[in-house]
């Protein structure tokens, strides 16, 4: 059954608003995610001693179903409704990343999880889309005619009880990526070279202090800068699985590295999808990461709500910055950090979080009578 553009229904405005082109990309990616779990996920499970060795393509599914379906949904809300969802996300998030610390288990020395039934929760995923446009909220109310409400002031503020919870856990690769959030969000509102500047030297002094403070972070960094000071075992094979493929790869299901590579269903991915599909493939998936922050970006050039204009932002910011850390550390570009790929890597909490952030995005870029962008 087609959608015309006389169908007033709820689907129908929905269909002919959303924009199309980045909902077509975010579900290739949906499906990238699910080949590639196919091509890895088996001899992660058979080597772990996992009950089937499809148990995790058959959570995956669910996880990539259901964030489909939270993606869908969440798309058909109003800015008003989406800023309220948002905040109610967002103390949840940050009362439920506290409790981590309290009751959570204690994995690799650090409590980023909360264990239910079945699932392991982790609630800082939920916490960044949510904090996005909690903040994006509070900067906006600050340009408000007649408002003395100091918005900016009230997300750094925010942004600095969620920074203590995650330096708490500790989690500082979130927290660099929720900081940079800020960042865009604090400079497309209209931040001066000087606080430019003084939030730049801030994150210097942040990230000296992470490596100054804490072990885990000045491991990866130095492993980074010299192999002969630790072990880059994972580094080493991810590079050697990207050579082995080469340009078109060694087919769907040939690929040896993913049987001794711990983590090759969830934060290497991708030297899974070197080896076995070859640097063709790497570079499409790059170019959908790609299409969907510039085609979000150039949609809000016309945009006037500055609400919609600092949220979407700030959710661009994070999507693209998520995927540039997870590729960039498989290709030993930057230290490693365990990060995922959006919708592509293993793991419940990312895939549902990051459609939860995907579709707040696609519902504040819908085109609307009044918008800047005028009416689809």
């Amino acid at each position: 059954m087609s959608v015309t553009r006389a169908d007033t229904s709820t689907l129908g405005r929905w269909w002919w608003t959303v924009d199309r082109p980045t909902l077509i990309a975010l579900f290739l990616l949906v499906g990238a995610g699910f080949v590639l779990m196919l091509a890895a996920s088996p001899a992660v499970a058979v080597r772990i001693g996992a009950a089937s060795r499809n148990s995790f393509i058959g959570k995956q599914m669910v996880f990539l179903a259901l964030g489909c379906a939270v993606m869908i949904g969440v798309s058909l809300l109003t800015p008003r409704q989406v800023r309220q969802m948002a905040l109610l996300g967002c103390l949840a998030a940050l009362a439920m990343t506290a409790a981590t610390l309290v009751i959570g288990p204690e994995v690799k020395g650090a409590r980023r999880w909360l264990s239910l039934p079945g699932f392991q929760l982790q609630p800082s995923e939920f916490l960044k889309p949510c904090l996005a446009i909690v903040c994006a909220w509070l900067i906006s109310l600050g340009h408000r005619p007649g408002s003395r409400f100091p918005g900016a002031l009230a997300a750094v503020l925010l942004f600095g009880v969620a920074a203590l919870l995650l330096k708490l856990q500790p989690d500082v690769g979130m927290l660099m990526v929720v900081a940079a959030v800020l960042f865009a969000q604090l400079f497309v509102n209209g931040l001066n070279m000087f606080a430019v500047v003084g939030m730049a030297g801030a994150g210097v002094a942040l990230f000296g202090a992470a490596y100054a403070l804490l072990p885990h972070v000045q491991s990866r960094v130095q492993r980074f800068l010299d192999p002969a000071a630790g072990d880059t075992y994972q580094v080493d094979v991810a590079l050697e699985a990207f050579g082995n493929g080469g340009l078109f790869g060694r087919g769907p299901g040939e690929g040896r590295i993913k049987t001794v590579l711990p983590d090759a269903h969830a934060d290497f991915v991708f030297a899974v999808a070197g080896e076995e599909f070859g640097f063709i493939l790497c570079m499409i998936l790059i170019a959908i990461f790609g299409f969907i922050v510039i085609r979000g970006l150039l949609r809000l050039l016309g945009e006037t709500d500055r609400f919609t204009l600092i949220a979407a932002t700030g959710l661009l910011t994070q999507f693209g910055l998520q995927a540039f850390v997870n590729m960039a550390s498989t290709l030993h570009l930057i230290p490693t950090k365990g990060m995922t790929l959006p919708f592509v890597s293993y793991g419940g909490s990312s895939v549902l979080a990051i459609a939860l952030g995907m579709g707040f995005l696609l519902a504040l870029t819908r085109r609307r009578v009044g918008s800047g962008g005028g009416e689809a």
